[in-house]
């Protein structure tokens, strides 16, 4: 059984095509200065339409956490346990990730991480995190 795959929309589109090209990229309101992830149509701050994107690092820290020990969909069976995180990123949004190439265990609020781009069976490869 296979994943559920990205589905593009007319606000996540630029996203995904960023995710495409290796690259983890953010909304920045021009009006305000706020940042934020994920994408809207408008700013969550000061309601304004006028954003653009601008590329992240891709390091951050872990923020917040959880263990997945049972897989909401049979295609994720194989996978548990997982670490599901919010990650706060250097130039300041936070995202929720799936944080790969570690012992659940050992997971820790404020470990360092880094951005990865994980090919799917479709078109557009998913940001997942891993320690760095």
């Amino acid at each position: 059984m296979s994943k559920p795959l990205p589905q593009p929309n007319v606000v996540t589109q630029r996203f995904w095509s960023s995710c495409k090209d290796g690259r983890f990229e953010f909304q920045h309101c021009k009006t305000c200065g706020h940042s934020q992830f994920p994408p809207r149509l408008t700013c969550t701050a000061c309601h304004g339409a006028d954003l653009d994107w601008l590329p992240s690092s891709g390091r951050g820290t872990v923020y917040s956490f959880t263990v997945v020990h049972r897989a909401p969909l049979e295609s994720f069976k194989a996978d548990v346990p997982y670490v599901i995180a919010i990650v706060a990123l250097e130039e300041g949004v936070r995202a929720m990730v799936n944080l790969r190439d570690v012992d659940p265990e050992t997971v820790g609020i404020g470990m360092p991480i880094e951005v990865f781009f994980e090919p799917t069976e479709g078109e557009y490869p998913l940001p997942q995190a891993r320690p760095r």
